[in-house]
C-alpha cells in the first residue's frame, strides 16, 4: 500500500442544534472551491489522488464533506435529501465561501442535486457520477440496487443506529484485513471497478477513507437508504443549475438507464458516457471531470458578463 498525503486542512463546522459536519480540503488554498460529496458508503477522505493534485496545480480548492453520522460529523437523520443543502451551505459561509461547484459520486448524487435546487444563485455547476435517482413518486426510475432501499428502510429506521456503531467498532482494529477487503471487493467487480481498485492510489484513497471515516462512526449509510426511500423534498425536474452526468454503461449498481432517466428530467443537463466502465468510473476519470465542469463555470461567467 502507497502512502496518501493527509489533508491540507481537516476538521469540523458547527451546523446548529448541537451538530457539527465534518470536511477535509485539498488542493489549493486560492481559487475555485469544489464540494465533493462521497458514495454511499465513504466519508470526506473520499477524493482521488490525481484530483488533489490537479486542485493544486490548477487553483482548485476541493472539499469533501462528511454526511450525519459518518466521520466528524454528528449522527442526524434528515426528513428528506433537500434537508442536507442548508448544513453544506452552512460550512461554505464557515469557511468563506460564495460560489462553488459541488460534486457527488453514487449516493452523493441525490445530496449534489439538492444544493444545486437550493441555491442556484451560488452553485456554478454541478457533477454527479453514477447518481442514485429517485424511488418514489413521479420522477423515480425503475430497477437496479439502491431499490432495496425500499425494503430495508422500515428495518433501518429502527436498527441502523446499532448496526452503524458494530461497524464502526470492527472498522477500529480492521486495518490488517481492510486492504485484502478491498481487494477482493474489487476481484468480485465488473472489469472496469476491477481494473480501478487494482491501482495501488486507489486502494490507498479507499483505505484512507475508511479508516478515517468509518472506524469512528459508520451510520450514514443506513442514514442514506433511509431517506432514499422517501420523496426527496424537490423535483429534480426544477433543478435549474447546469448538470453533467458521468454513468459507465456497464453499471452495476445505479444503472446506466436511470442516468439516462435524470439528464431527461434535467433542465440543463449532458450525459457523458463512459464504455466498459462500471460504477466507480467517473472516479478514473476525476482531472477530466473537474476539467469540464471548470469550463462549464467559465462559460456562466462569460455568459454573466
Amino acid at each position: 500500500m502507497i502512502d496518501i498525503d493527509r489533508p491540507k486542512i481537516e476538521g469540523s463546522v458547527s451546523v446548529g442544534d448541537g451538530r457539527r459536519i465534518g470536511f477535509a480540503e485539498f488542493g489549493s488554498a486560492k481559487g475555485r472551491a469544489v464540494f465533493w460529496l462521497h458514495g454511499t458508503p465513504g466519508a470526506r477522505r473520499q477524493i482521488p489522488t490525481e484530483a488533489r493534485q490537479f486542485g493544486e496545480d490548477h487553483q482548485l480548492r476541493i472539499i469533501g464533506v462528511d454526511r450525519p453520522g459518518v466521520g466528524a460529523s454528528t449522527p442526524y437523520r434528515y426528513e428528506s435529501i433537500k434537508d442536507f443543502a442548508p448544513d453544506l451551505l452552512t460550512v461554505a459561509d464557515t469557511l468563506g465561501i460564495d460560489k462553488f461547484a459541488v460534486i457527488g459520486l453514487s449516493g452523493g448524487g441525490p445530496y449534489t442535486l439538492a444544493v444545486a435546487h437550493a441555491a442556484p444563485e451560488r452553485v456554478m455547476v454541478a457533477g454527479v457520477l453514477g447518481g442514485v435517482a429517485p424511488l418514489v413518486g413521479s420522477e423515480a426510475a425503475e430497477g437496479g440496487f439502491p431499490r432495496l432501499a425500499l425494503w430495508t428502510a422500515p428495518m433501518l429506521q429502527v436498527a441502523g443506529a446499532p448496526i452503524g456503531k458494530v461497524v464502526s467498532s470492527l472498522l477500529s482494529v480492521a486495518r490488517p484485513v481492510a486492504e485484502p477487503a478491498i481487494s477482493v471487493y474489487g476481484r468480485l467487480s465488473p472489469q472496469g471497478d476491477r481494473e480501478l481498485l487494482a491501482r495501488p492510489e486507489f486502494r490507498a484513497m479507499f483505505l484512507d477513507d475508511l479508516l478515517h471515516g468509518g472506524s469512528r462512526r459508520m451510520e450514514a449509510p443506513f442514514a442514506d437508504a433511509i431517506v432514499f426511500a422517501r420523496d426527496w423534498g424537490f423535483k429534480v425536474s426544477d433543478v435549474t443549475v447546469p448538470v453533467r452526468w458521468w454513468h459507465g454503461d456497464k453499471d452495476h449498481i445505479v444503472p446506466f438507464a436511470h442516468g439516462e432517466h435524470m439528464v431527461n428530467l434535467l433542465p440543463d443537463a449532458e450525459l457523458h458516457v463512459m464504455p466498459g466502465e462500471s460504477h466507480l468510473g467517473g472516479l478514473g476519470m476525476a482531472t477530466d471531470i473537474l476539467t469540464h465542469l471548470m469550463d462549464v463555470w467559465d462559460e456562466r461567467e462569460a455568459v454573466a458578463k
